[in-house]
């Protein structure tokens, strides 16, 4: 026996069913930790209610939930058309483009909810830096950070463009003033806070430094580069003309 042997690792079918697994179970258990608030809001929008479903935070996580299946559906089909013509890395392409709007549509759906005032309470803006992180709470941070994490943990993987964390810092920073300026413009009796968008931006970063594994291989692919062209014959490295050599014919004995 060779002590230095080691042995073979997972294949990455195997891998990618642990990762599945993984997945499911997390699911499962942050469904068990919020069903009561979601069998509250499952009459409404089992009815089809807009009030008490689709203005709710309840309402709108219910939904995200349930559209699970059909987003997995879209990964697939997008996944096989891509593979019968020929793309690369047509499962991780497909996840992403899904996973980006799976992910981020509901949050921007619940930023943009109004407030009790909307269109009658005075616009409220604070740009002093750090000054609402204080009042936020845990659940007002933990909120914030998870408004663009889907995007900056798909995006990277979708667009090269973005494999970077300082591009993903200005895409999250981006996003979330647009987020704010809306809130400020439609006078949804909301805060539009400086505090919002470096949460927002934070959550991006962390996301997608937790997605770096399978963006940075695409990132730091070797690009073409142009070698040596390969030198012709009768031509020398200098470029000077030179004779092919021939190998000298003797006659027969």
């Amino acid at each position: 026996m060779n002590p230095h042997a080691t042995l073979p690792g997972p294949s990455p079918r195997t891998r990618g069913a642990v990762l599945a697994g993984l997945a499911v179970l997390a699911l499962a258990s942050a469904v068990f930790v919020v069903r009561r608030p979601l069998m509250m809001s499952a009459p409404m929008c089992v009815a089809g209610r807009w009030h008490g479903c689709f203005d709710t935070f309840n309402g709108v996580v219910l939904m995200t939930l349930v559209a699970l299946p059909l987003s997995g559906l879209v990964v697939w089909a997008l996944a096989r058309h891509r593979r019968a013509g020929g793309t690369a890395s047509a499962w991780r392409t497909s996840l992403a483009e899904v996973g980006m709007v799976h992910g981020t549509v509901p949050f921007l759906w619940m930023t943009m909810m109004p407030g009790a005032g909307p269109g009658a309470a005075p616009r409220r803006v604070s740009l002093v830096p750090l000054r609402d992180l204080v009042t936020m709470g845990t659940g007002g941070v933990v909120g914030n950070l998870l408004v663009l994490a889907a995007l900056g943990f798909f995006a990277p993987m979708r667009f090269r463009a973005l494999s970077s964390v300082p591009r993903v810092l200005a895409l999250g920073v981006g996003c979330s003033v647009l987020v704010e300026v809306a809130q400020y413009v439609l006078w949804l009796d909301r805060v539009s806070s400086v505090d919002d968008v470096l949460v927002n931006a934070a959550g991006a970063v962390l996301a997608a430094l937790a997605s770096r594994r399978w963006w940075r291989t695409t990132a730091e692919a070797p690009a073409d580069r142009p070698g040596a062209a390969p030198t012709p014959a009768g031509r020398s490295v200098s470029g000077t003309h030179t004779e092919p050599h021939t190998p000298a014919i003797r006659p027969p004995a």
